[in-house]
């Protein structure tokens, strides 16, 4: 029995089945690049879905890792903490909020936002609004409110009740949007790209007219930045290239390149909803993973990687609508914000996407026709280009 046969039949036995693997088991990894146990190299261009956006095992971290495992590791959040402090000055300087709660992942940082939201309209405004508007095609994760703002059926079956207090709009109709609003409502969420959805950015003039209504009717505005934000779309967080600035912003994935670390952002009057005891978590922000956060942080700023971002995937999705060009037929269209792409086929491409994977090239096919790619910051061009030559004669075929 080969060591792959081994590792999949002891998961059968030991872990709940939620997951659909990859047909890999992982040995190890490094920069953008994954081996497995038959010593087989992949090109990562998933980068643990947006996460290890400094790549695999980076010298630096792992250096940082080893210094502050053995200074202090975690003393949950009823101590001062200087690393949390340290992490918290450094994040709130790439945006306009003034306050930041840290917790373990970008589901807890939508669940959080959901919850300052709904209590800085109850016990700041006063006025009982709770409601949640969000829109078509959304994810903001996998706890019951967080499934309930996304709104797609296969999330949420068999989890019945789903919590009340949840509407859904179409994507781009502020008709809709306009119409759903309520003295009830607290705020809307939205991604500025969709993930999950098919890497969909939001439209600019749908964007300012959403936000703008926000505004005229006194609802927050919350941006979930879990996936787009840290320097993927070429800024430092997506919402950014429109000019607006969000109530409360959210992010997780890359914040701590691979350790879960998630964030909730809010200005400081909407902060104000939170208070002592309202809400809280055992392991957010530790010691050791905010050390890390803040590190990861800083090398995004040092090396200007939202701008790496904007400039190489700017030239990769030119580079795949070449390919769309000479395979007529095979690519509907190449879409997404500095190195957030999607690669929309014209037909289902599971077989496209096992066809990369056997070429050592590892992406996520999502809405059973969209190759998204999510690559490190650091990937190299050499890469995204093989990637293309690859794809190319895939499609061909």
């Amino acid at each position: 029995m080969s060591r792959f046969d081994e590792i999949k039949q002891m998961e059968e036995t030991y872990l709940c089945r939620t997951y659909g693997r990859y047909p890999i088991a992982v040995k190890s990894g490094k920069g953008s690049r994954l081996w497995d146990f038959d010593g087989k190299e992949y090109v990562d261009l998933l980068a643990g879905i947006a996460v290890t956006s400094l790549g695999h095992c980076n010298e630096e971290l792992a250096e940082v890792m080893d210094r502050q495992s053995r200074k202090l590791v975690h003393v949950s959040n009823l101590f001062y903490q200087e690393e949390q402090l340290d992490l918290a000055k450094r994040l709130l300087a790439t945006n306009h909020c003034g306050k930041a709660f840290f917790c373990n992942s970008g589901a807890e940082a939508n669940e959080g936002a959901i919850k300052l939201a709904r209590r800085y309209n109850q016990r700041v405004k006063e006025n009982g609004a709770f409601e949640i508007i969000s829109f078509t095609g959304a994810f903001h994760g996998r706890t019951l409110a967080t499934v309930a703002a996304t709104g797609q059926a296969k999330f949420q079956d068999g989890f019945a009740p789903i919590p009340a207090g949840f509407t859904q709009v179409p994507m781009g109709d502020i008709g809709a949007l306009r119409a759903a609003m309520t003295e009830k409502t607290a705020a809307v969420i939205l991604e500025m790209v969709q993930g999950e959805g098919g890497v969909n950015p939001v439209e600019p003039e749908f964007l300012k007219a959403a936000y703008a209504l926000c505004r005229e009717r006194g609802v927050l505005f919350i941006a979930d930045e879990v996936q787009a934000g840290l320097c993927r779309t070429g800024k430092w967080w997506a919402f950014q290239h429109y000019g607006i600035e969000p109530d409360i912003v959210t992010s997780a994935k890359a914040l701590a390149n691979g350790l879960p670390m998630g964030a909730v952002m809010a200005t400081d009057e909407v902060a104000r909803g939170f208070a002592v005891g309202s809400h809280a978590t055992t392991f957010g922000a530790g010691a050791l993973v905010s050390a890390v956060a803040s590190k990861t942080l800083e090398i995004m700023e040092r090396d200007n990687l939202a701008a790496r971002a904007g400039e190489l995937g700017g030239w990769a999705m030119d580079r795949f609508r070449k390919t769309a060009r000479k395979i007529p037929g095979a690519i509907d269209e190449v879409r997404g914000r500095g190195l957030f792409i999607g690669i929309v086929l014209a037909r289902p491409g599971k077989d496209v996407w096992e066809a990369l994977l056997d070429k050592g090239f590892i992406c996520n096919l999502t809405q059973e026709r969209v190759l998204r790619l999510l690559p490190a910051l650091t990937v190299e061009k050499a890469d995204l280009e093989a990637f293309a030559q690859a794809l190319e004669g895939i499609l061909k075929k």
